[in-house]
């Protein structure tokens, strides 16, 4: 599938040297080219480099697109009559054909299989959703070791996400890409909301609820309600963050961007004023995108960060909340500590990662990618590599001791990131190329294998190629991308390797 943007002026979906030199003849791609929805007529209506529409068709096929989606404005009949597109026609034609003889469509006793009932909530679909929910809810901070929560005896859940299901699902999930579009419908699966979820694992506590503000909106008086509830309370479960939606219809999914990373609506004024009251306060961020929460999540007794965790999200959280569950998810993208100067990504180069002599605004992230906490401790005793010098094609194997040095069972994340201190092109500080999980009980140790290749070196180079280049690299075994754990320096001899995508892209990692 094409994009929507342009390169230099000129529109993805019309790029020959993209869907065609490059993937095909260059990569090797045999399959069929799709657009993205309304792309070719984009091609006239948005980026200006077509007359009409079936001109935009024209330039689209000869770039390489081979179907239209979602219906045929340009791809139309009036393409045939053009004699310049239709040995083009053909080849996309033959191209579509071929994926359907060799998935069998084409085939004379094939026919469509009859409709039948799909259950999308047995059993299996929830413990798998339970086991993902679970271990993916981040601990970003515990600094009072306020969690697990120790039997209280009134809890108040508040906040947007606190009785609303919705914000446990993303964008594209059934809850919120079809239901908001058809009333009614059932939504096919039992979803608990956080609070239903506390008030399960916490039965011997009074939990109440108030909404405070909603994802976008509100008034004084919901937010005053909040307030006092909270006052009361002896522990406050706050949940906030987003509600996803399309094109507008939420605060995070496709078409709705943020001004900022600020909490969405009066958020940020609910937490503040909850935080003011003095009660214990748990911060729960559900949400598709990292919030500017940093000061907030500090401020608070514990937090933590919740992508979308879907139909078993919130049974994850409230046991987490109650300790059933150890946390061990790790963020995939950074906590924003100023949301005005971070940079895109944690791949960012030295420059994008100090303000020192470059700007007065300070880069550093509230909280690092790979960040994540435990309710028990980790002690990597031993890192090692079998051989510290390889071809640049060549493997050697990193072995890890850890030991659970806590007081409870859990699960140790070992993430190993490369650095490149001296390259043909600007390198990013730290790059994750491997991780591997282990569950330890308090006192077991474990020694854990990660093979590395050195393809997972490669980048991509001045020409454009992706390549492996020989000198040292540094290979971290950390607790996230700013820790800086144990390191092996690994030298690859050898000429510069120009490397395709049969390349090695994983780390294959097990217990020993």
């Amino acid at each position: 599938m094409n994009a929507y943007n342009d390169n230099d002026g000129i529109p993805a979906a019309v790029d020959r040297s993209l869907l065609t030199e490059l993937l095909r003849e260059t990569w090797g791609f045999e399959g069929t080219v799709v657009s993205d929805y309304w792309a070719i007529p984009f091609v006239n209506s948005m980026h200006r480099v077509a007359e009409d529409d079936l001109d935009a068709a024209r330039q689209t096929l000869a770039a390489g697109i081979d179907v239209e989606l979602p219906h045929t404005i340009g791809y139309a009949p009036a393409l045939l009559e053009d004699p310049a597109s239709l040995a083009l026609i053909d080849a996309s034609a033959l191209r579509v054909l071929t994926q359907k003889a060799e998935l069998g469509l084409l085939d004379a006793d094939w026919a469509p299989p009859a409709p039948t009932a799909i259950n999308l909530d047995s059993a299996g679909n929830r413990d798998l959703a339970r086991r993902i929910a679970e271990r993916s809810v981040v601990l970003l901070q515990n600094d009072r070791a306020a969690l697990p929560l120790r039997a209280p005896e009134s809890i108040a859940v508040i906040g947007p996400g606190a009785d609303d299901a919705g914000c446990l699902f993303g964008c594209y999930s059934f809850v919120n890409h079809v239901v908001p579009n058809h009333p009614g419908i059932d939504i096919g699966v039992t979803a608990p909301t956080v609070l239903d979820a506390v008030r399960a694992e916490f039965p011997g506590a009074t939990v109440r609820h108030a909404l405070g503000v909603p994802v976008l909106g509100g008034d004084d008086d919901g937010l005053d309600r909040a307030v006092s509830l909270a006052a009361e309370s002896e522990i406050t479960v706050l949940v906030v963050g987003d509600r996803s939606g399309m094109f507008g219809h939420g605060t995070s999914g496709e078409g709705c961007d943020a001004e900022d990373l600020r909490l969405p609506g009066r958020q940020t004024e609910l937490v503040e004023r909850v935080l003011g009251t003095g009660t214990e306060v748990v911060l729960v961020a559900l949400s598709g995108r990292p919030y500017e929460i940093g000061g907030a999540a500090r401020a608070s007794a514990a937090a933590l960060q919740v992508f979308f965790p879907g139909e078993e999200g919130a049974g994850a959280v409230a046991g987490v909340l109650s300790g059933r569950v150890s946390p061990s998810g790790r963020l995939p993208v950074q906590i924003p500590g100023d949301g005005s100067n971070q940079p895109g990504t944690y791949l960012a180069v030295p420059l994008a990662l100090r303000s020192d002599g470059v700007s007065n605004l300070d880069p550093t992230p509230a909280y690092p990618f790979g960040h994540g906490l435990s309710y028990t401790r980790f002690e990597v005793e031993r890192f090692d590599a079998a051989a510290r010098h390889i071809p640049v094609d060549g493997r050697t194997v990193l072995t890890a001791r850890v030991r659970n040095a806590g007081g409870t069972t859990g699960r140790w994340v070992g993430q190993v990131y490369l650095s490149d201190p001296v390259a043909s092109v600007a390198r990013p500080v730290r790059q994750l190329i491997g991780f591997g999980a282990i569950e330890l009980a308090a006192g077991e140790t474990a020694t854990v294998e990660f093979d590395f290749h050195a393809d997972l070196a490669a980048f991509t180079g001045r020409d454009g190629t992706r390549r492996v280049e020989p000198g040292l690299i540094e290979l971290r075994l950390a607790a996230d991308a700013a820790d800086e754990g144990r390191m092996v320096v690994i030298e690859l001899t050898g000429d510069a390797r120009r490397v395709n995508h049969s390349r090695e892209l994983t780390m294959p990692v097990r217990p020993v």
